[in-house]
């Protein structure tokens, strides 16, 4: 789960070698052109592995969860008190990730899209579910699927004149990206998830009236999120139970491929296309799908073949995966212009201006690592 959890981490830290930029002054390259779709955010429809980064998160807090209960209750704590650290651990989460959008703002951003609070917004549900049987589990992750594909399926899609400029989205968008027929439920900022928006966010105190999010993110999404993260609890008991090595392992495979599966059939049928902005249900599947995947293939390889030493730098981050988080948001300009100032911005160029900045993003990169590796070293991690 560390080397899991810190490989998604160093993808989001690795934002930093600025690989769209490098992509742009070389357009004769494929290469890195595959590397920059892949470090971005696809517009709508689809998934980059950039797009991995949010679910694994949040489906590897589901997964640690099993873990944490038996680890507390070990050492003898009631499920009073351990709920009521839940609730609190929630609270903090999501502030967190409010303070977190409102770094350099004039007044706090009270906005709820940010992974840290997505995660808090369910983790309560979540710990109260820790304490439930498989079955219910199961249930509750269809109740939640199923419910929210109806909300959306049920919302009635925008009149033919529905302006879509006042929200947002440009007609090129629209010509590039927008979705026709039944799929047109699932649009951007045009679907209930926004709706749900423009009355809740206002209710905050704010510079100016909220009207749209510009890459259609939504409050709303916590509620898929929390499937995802049963998802991730799910595989966290069979990790904990006492099956075979080699029947979890086929069992993470095979619950991962039928989930890519389905997810991806639901949107080539145009029942609910896979859109990670909104966390559509094919998204949840499709998405969770690759999390058992990614999650088989890192236990193959650390806790069944005791091939650890690879995965070491990846553990240095995986285990403090909030200051990773943090330190990517809140110091990378702050790096970034010290390594400018103290090495001057010609060190970055010894491979050519076009290469500049990956060079520099890389030099962060790795001061940001050994951030963290000295707090490994000092045994100091950032827990909530």
């Amino acid at each position: 789960m560390d080397a899991y959890r810190g490989f998604v981490m160093l993808l989001m830290m690795a934002e930093v070698l600025r690989l769209s930029r490098v992509a742009q002054a070389v357009p004769e390259s494929g290469f890195w052109k595959f590397l920059a779709w892949h470090q971005s955010h696809v517009e709508w429809v689809g998934c980059s592995l950039h797009d991995m980064i949010q679910p694994s998160f949040s489906f590897l807090v589901g997964v640690a969860l099993p873990f944490s209960i038996a680890s507390r209750a070990a050492r003898g704590q009631s499920q009073a008190a351990m709920t009521w650290h839940a609730l609190w651990r929630a609270l903090l989460l999501i502030l967190l990730g409010v303070f977190l959008r409102s770094v350099n703002a004039t007044s706090t951003n009270w906005t709820f899209e940010d992974t840290l609070t997505q995660i808090g917004l369910g983790y309560g549900f979540l710990f109260a579910l820790g304490f439930r049987p498989t079955r219910d589990h199961w249930i509750a992750f269809g109740a939640l699927v199923a419910g929210y594909w109806a909300l959306f399926a049920l919302y009635p899609l925008p009149s033919p004149n529905f302006d879509y400029s006042k929200v947002g989205v440009a007609k090129e968008w629209l010509q590039a990206n927008g979705q026709t027929g039944f799929a047109a439920h699932w649009q951007k900022n045009s679907n209930p998830a926004w709706a749900f928006d423009t009355w809740f966010l206002n209710l905050f105190p704010r510079e100016k009236p909220f009207f749209f999010n510009r890459g259609g993110y939504a409050t709303l999404s916590f509620i898929p999120t929390l499937a995802t993260m049963i998802l991730g609890l799910i595989a966290g008991v069979v990790l904990r139970s006492p099956r075979t090595p080699r029947a979890k392992t086929r069992w993470l495979i095979g619950a991962g491929a039928a989930a890519l599966g389905t997810g991806a059939i639901l949107s080539w049928l145009g029942v609910v296309p896979v859109v990670k902005r909104i966390w559509t249900p094919s998204w949840v599947l499709f998405s969770g799908g690759l999390c058992f995947i990614f999650l088989a293939a890192f236990y193959v390889g650390i806790d069944r073949w005791q091939k650890k030493a690879w995965a070491f730098s990846l553990v240095v981050i995986g285990m403090n995966s909030i200051a990773a988080y943090l330190i990517a948001h809140l110091f990378e300009s702050f790096i970034l212009k010290n390594l400018t100032t103290h090495l001057g911005a010609g060190t970055f160029r010894v491979f050519g201006a076009a290469y500049q900045p990956f060079l520099h993003g890389t030099v962060a990169l790795f001061v940001m690592w050994l951030i963290l590796y000295w707090m490994y070293r000092k045994k100091l991690f950032l827990k909530i």
